[in-house]
């Protein structure tokens, strides 16, 4: 697999959706997801009806990686105003930065994109990893585990 990103740099961003903590062994993106598709209509200055789906990592989280370390996870979408946010979610700014953009085809739960990302590309590239949000934005060619799934996987990055 080789796929070269594209590299853009993003104004802050304003979400609204739900989050939980969770870990890669104890994965409760399901469920998340779940609870949130059936309320997003209540989410008003959508900017898309693109989901976002992001991770929120401990600084250090790559460096000492382990399946059972916690990080939060949001299902949301991108709003112009934090405003008139429903009751049970949240709003979560996402600061400007540098983010290497990855259009991704395939199943979301085929996990060889993120480790071509993190232990090719990346080690490759002149970046190193930014500390803001992982994120991935599912568009209309959106369709979970299928391999025809297109979605856009944005990972923060830094030049050293």
């Amino acid at each position: 697999m080789k796929i070269t990103p594209r590299i853009e740099e993003i104004k802050e961003k304003k979400l609204i959706g739900v989050s939980c903590h969770m870990s890669i062994s104890n994965n409760k993106t399901g469920k998340l997801w779940k609870g949130f598709r059936q309320r997003v209509s209540e989410i008003s200055h959508m900017v898309s009806s693109d989901s976002i789906s992001l991770q929120y990592y401990p600084e250090d989280y790559f460096t000492y990686f382990d399946p059972r370390r916690n990080f939060v996870k949001w299902a949301a979408v991108e709003v112009s105003k934090e405003t008139d946010i429903p009751k049970g979610m949240q709003c979560l700014k996402v600061p400007a930065g540098r983010y290497a953009v990855f259009e991704y085809k395939g199943p979301s739960n085929d996990s060889g994109i993120f480790q071509y990302i993190y232990n090719e590309w990346l080690p490759q590239s002149l970046y190193r990893l930014g500390h803001r949000p992982h994120f991935e934005v599912l568009g209309e060619k959106y369709k979970n585990n299928d391999p025809n799934s297109e979605e856009e996987i944005w990972i923060p990055i830094d030049l050293f």
